[in-house]
């Protein structure tokens, strides 16, 4: 099979880009990794070279394209059977897939005003009474499922699993906006921050030189 190369935007900024690039590392699958800054002047026509929607994440499987995070990691899933991507249990499944779409498609004010930006510290920054609520879901989707599989492992579903490279850059917004946590939500962010992967992101993050104003909105 050809090498798979997955096209990403910016490590510090691109939330989106985050999620299969983890699962990808986190399941030891190889792939070449296309870096395309976001928001310049030649974003667009290079973006169009590789994704219908012109928008990052999009994996390359020989010459097909496929894009959005989540349809990229269910391909994945199919693509690597053998893998653990998904629990194993058929209800599990189901659930964890559940968090992943709820991941996906909400929690817009926590996006809005906490936007992902790995290298900054806006403590307190951004928390209204809205985002507060979408924090409280999230902790709450933590707790449950924590404390369901804790004898397992330290990740959502004892193992990790998509659900898992789901909520990653909520774990980094967290750290950026200092969101003061319960303990096992605490303990879960740590697990996450922890994984080699992560940290290989955050450091390439980190030595990243673009500034993009939209995701800089407390300085």
């Amino acid at each position: 099979m050809t090498q798979l190369r997955l096209v990403i935007g910016n490590k510090n900024y691109s939330s989106w880009s985050l999620r299969p690039w983890l699962a990808l590392k986190q399941f030891g699958v190889q792939f070449e990794e296309i870096r395309i800054p976001l928001y310049t002047p030649e974003t667009a026509s290079q973006l169009q070279e590789y994704s219908p929607s012109k928008k990052v994440p999009v994996l390359l499987d020989n010459n097909q394209s496929i894009w959005d995070s989540l349809a990229i990691c269910e391909y994945l899933a199919e693509e690597f059977p053998d893998l653990h991507w998904w629990p194993e249990d058929k209800i599990n499944r189901a659930l964890a897939r559940s968090i992943s779409a709820e991941m996906h498609s909400g929690f817009l004010n926590l996006r809005q005003n906490m936007p992902m930006n790995c290298r900054a510290k806006f403590p307190g920054k951004g928390l209204t009474s809205e985002v507060q609520k979408d924090i409280d879901r999230i902790t709450s989707i933590w707790q449950e499922f924590r404390q369901k599989f804790a004898a397992d492992g330290d990740m959502l579903f004892g193992k990790f699993t998509i659900a898992d490279a789901m909520f990653a850059p909520v774990v980094l917004r967290f750290v950026t906006y200092d969101v003061q946590l319960d303990h096992i939500s605490r303990k879960y962010a740590e697990a996450i921050l922890e994984l080699p992967a992560m940290q290989e992101w955050i450091e390439a993050a980190k030595q990243e030189t673009e500034v993009l104003l939209q995701y800089e909105l407390y300085v």
